[in-house]
This record gives structure tokens, sequence and C-alpha cells, in this order.
């Protein structure tokens, strides 16, 4: 039995997905008893609703699981603190094997959420658990967030200057890579970057969605002051809104950009291209609505 935690965001969800197509039992921790029905119907075994931050909650949790795959709620302040209560009750149930979703590049002390992940992978290297890090970069998937707009205005709004470089991956690709290191041997004590892409400008972002929708589609650059505003009228909270805000500012200083070749390694080919994540079918891709920022 493999443990899940955050099992119902959508992180959660698309690693579920790839643990069920390999016939894996697994047990989902949501936080919400509503979001169980939601996780049984795409494959949990076993679920269960609770807060991470209960020791109670994740005393149950982990009881009779083989491995452990930890997904913090996004930007949580709590991410430290969620940790040592998993780590301490994985090691007081004997867990063989422990997963932890992190980021790409946590050790970049200005973007708090990064910096905070990287204190639990330390925690984690020193609990003696066998372990495996996965450190992902944004989600092809945020891009879906303007949806809307890019198709019907040919807008493409970010916040940022239009010649920063991201890296992206699809975030498909990153469940089946926790598919792959949860059932396969040999990847314990290993951390992994997660890497789809070279390092796009928002400008080819838009070139290639230009190309695949078959409609202009220019950059917007969003001033934070306006992002922030829409932040607080979504229902944002104030260390969610900062620490979002330290992001993109890192990223116009700075870029955020990785290497493809480990998560090509792992899945045994090429990563998904970002041409080949817009040419999936426009009724899938708008389904999503998701902040623009990684993980969950």
């Amino acid at each position: 039995m493999i443990l899940l935690t955050g099992a119902a965001g959508k992180t959660g969800r698309a690693v579920l997905r790839a643990l069920s197509q390999k016939g894996q039992p697994v047990r989902a921790l949501v936080h919400h008893a509503e979001q169980m029905d939601t996780v049984s119907s795409i494959g949990a075994h076993e679920s269960l609703a609770g807060d991470m931050n209960s020791p109670a909650v994740i005393g149950q949790a982990v009881q009779g699981v083989q491995a452990i795959y930890h997904i913090c709620p996004n930007i949580s302040p709590d991410e430290v603190l969620i940790a040592e209560v998993l780590i301490k009750a994985a090691l007081d149930a004997g867990v063989a094997h422990f997963v932890y979703h992190s980021v790409l590049k946590p050790q970049i002390e200005s973007m708090p959420h990064h910096w905070k992940k990287l204190r639990v992978e330390e925690m984690l290297i020193e609990s003696g658990l066998p372990y495996t890090i996965l450190q992902p970069a944004a989600y092809m998937q945020n891009i879906l967030a303007h949806w809307e707009s890019i198709q019907n205005e040919g807008l493409y709004p970010v916040p940022y200057p239009a010649e920063t470089r991201l890296s992206l991956v699809d975030l498909d690709d990153v469940a089946l890579a926790a598919a792959i290191v949860l059932t396969d041997s040999g990847h314990d004590y290993a951390a992994y970057e997660l890497v789809g892409t070279v390092g796009l400008s928002q400008t080819q972002v838009a070139g290639i969605l230009s190309q695949e929708l078959d409609r202009p589609v220019r950059v917007v650059t969003m001033p934070l002051e306006t992002w922030e505003i829409q932040a607080i009228a979504a229902g944002m909270g104030e260390y969610q809104i900062e620490t979002l805000l330290s992001m993109f500012r890192y990223y116009q200083d700075h870029n955020f950009m990785g290497n493809p070749h480990t998560l090509s390694w792992l899945l045994d080919r090429p990563p998904t291209s970002l041409k080949a994540f817009v040419e999936r079918p426009a009724q899938e891709q708008s389904s999503f609505s998701t902040q623009p920022h990684s993980g969950d």
C-alpha cells in the first residue's frame, strides 16, 4: 500500500491516476471528507480525510503502508511542521520508502516556499528513512489558467517580463516519474530534477500557442500590483500572495531554468514538449484552472 498525501489536489490526482494505471493500491489522504469520493473514483483503494498537521491523522494514515508520496498543500506556511509530523510517523511505522514532492532549485532562499522545501529535504536526508526527492519545474498546466483569454482574445498574461525564460514540465510526466520511483527499485537516496523544456521566454511560449491554435497570441505583462489585487479578490491568503510575489520578482531578475535530461532518463523517452502539450484537445485543456505556480 502506498500513502498519497494531498491526494485531491491537481498533483495528487495526477499521481493517483499514474499509480492506478500501474495497478498499485493507494491510500489517499485528503483534507475534506467530500473529496473522498473524488479520489475513490480516480482509483484510490482507501481514503481518509483530515489535517496533515494532526499527529493522530497522520499516525492513522501511515499504518500498514510500504511507501509514502508526500505532497504538502501548495505554498503552505506549515510545510516544515507537516513534514516533521509525517517523517516521525513514517519512522515509527517502519515505512520502507518516502518520496517527497519538492520543487526545482529549492536552495533559492529568496523564494520562501522553495526554501521551506529545502529544509524538508534536509530533514528527510537526516531522518534515516530511504527517500527519493522529486524536484519539478513549473507545470505546463499553469498556462491553462489563462486559456479563455488565450483562445478568445489572443492574450497570454504573465506577471513578469516577456523575455523572462522559464523551464516547464507536463504534470502528467511528473506523475509518471513519481509512479516509476515508487514502483521500481534503485531510486533510494536520490534527488531528481523533473524538467520538461529548456528555458523558454514568454514570447516563445506565445509563439507556440499561436502556431498550435492557428491564431495570433501575444504576451501581456501584468503589473504586480494588478496581480496582487486580483489575488486578494480571489481570496488568496497574505502568505501565499507575498510568497508568489517574491517568486515573480526572482523570475524577472534571474529567469528560472533547468535541464530535461534527468526526466528523459527516468521516463525512457523525451519529456512532453510544450508544442505537444498544446496540441491536446482544447476541451481537455480548458477543464483546468490553477494559479500561476507549480505544485499543490
